[in-house]
């Protein structure tokens, strides 16, 4: 009966491709607010087990007392300046942050930006997913992937993580898809998922015999491994491509227009993410553009 319904509503988005795209576009905003939660949660819940494990494994107990235990759904969304909790009303995407001015309610202090534009961008590329695929299984499976490369995205930016508990879980949900080749066959799921952790961890490798540096982090790999097992082994060098052209233009931008310290990290999951994002919906078109303008098609 679930099937049915299921297929009831992929039949019913079909005949009204506005709702679809409407649907979609309301479920991305409010997507869009949870990721919020998760962005700013997420790494607070990884350093209070980090914490706890440490003081554990050193078998440390000197009655210090532990900061509260945040989860994703506690304690309750609050104004960080003044504790103020924020209502239901409050928390509207968008529309809240319109309404209040980007300012709390209660103290007047400023709303971070971030949170209106994490909303935003997670709904419009919803939409733009929506309408690449239209009402279909790989839409909806696609949506998956692009609420969580939001995420990762805007965690590396702010915190240089690319925590596990979201690569992992997704980087075995692409090689499951891939079962019934939902994107890939299984041969080029799990390939891409081997290749691609290999090729970052090689590079990382290399550069570090060369410089005595670490030029990456294990997140990285992983986050490859994860686009290859959902997008195949023969993506991997568009994607790579794409991620390392964008870094390198972002990079020496920053170096020459912001001063930003050449010694300073970088965090590259956001190129890998948005370059992975990029081939899921038009990396057969610009391997066909390649081939052509190389002569080779």
């Amino acid at each position: 009966m679930e099937s049915l319904n299921a297929n009831a509503w992929m039949a019913l988005f079909e005949s009204m491709p506005w709702l679809w795209y409407l649907v979609t576009l309301l479920v991305g905003l409010t997507v869009g607010s949870f990721l919020n939660v998760v962005i700013l949660r997420l790494p607070r819940m990884l350093e209070q087990q980090w914490r706890s494990q440490c003081r554990e494994l050193l078998e440390i107990d000197d009655g210090e007392a532990m900061d509260e235990t945040v989860s994703l759904s506690r304690p309750r969304s609050r104004c960080p300046e003044c504790g103020h909790a924020i209502s239901a009303l409050e928390n509207i995407p968008l529309l809240s942050y319109l309404f209040l001015r980007g300012r709390c309610r209660e103290c007047g202090t400023r709303i971070s930006i971030q949170y209106p534009l994490v909303e935003l961008v997670t709904g419009i590329l919803s939409v733009l997913v929506a309408y690449h695929f239209g009402p279909s299984w790989q839409a909806v499976a696609a949506l998956v992937l692009t609420w969580a490369l939001v995420a990762l995205s805007v965690i590396d930016l702010r915190t240089t993580l690319l925590p596990d508990d979201i690569t992992l879980p997704l980087l075995w949900l692409g090689i499951l898809l891939a079962i019934p080749a939902l994107f890939v066959d299984l041969q080029a799921s799990v390939l891409g998922a081997v290749f691609g952790y290999l090729a970052l961890w090689l590079v990382y490798h290399a550069f570090r015999l060369l410089t005595g540096k670490e030029g990456m982090g294990y997140g990285d790999f992983k986050l490859l491994a994860l686009l290859g097992a959902w997008l195949g082994w023969q993506s991997l060098p568009l994607v790579i491509l794409l991620s390392s052209f964008v870094g390198a233009v972002v990079g020496v931008s920053m170096i020459l227009f912001r001063g930003h310290e050449r010694g300073v990290p970088i965090p590259f999951g956001p190129y890998l993410a948005a370059a992975g994002w990029i081939t899921l919906l038009w990396g057969g078109a610009l391997n066909q553009a390649y081939l052509h303008f190389a002569g080779l098609a």
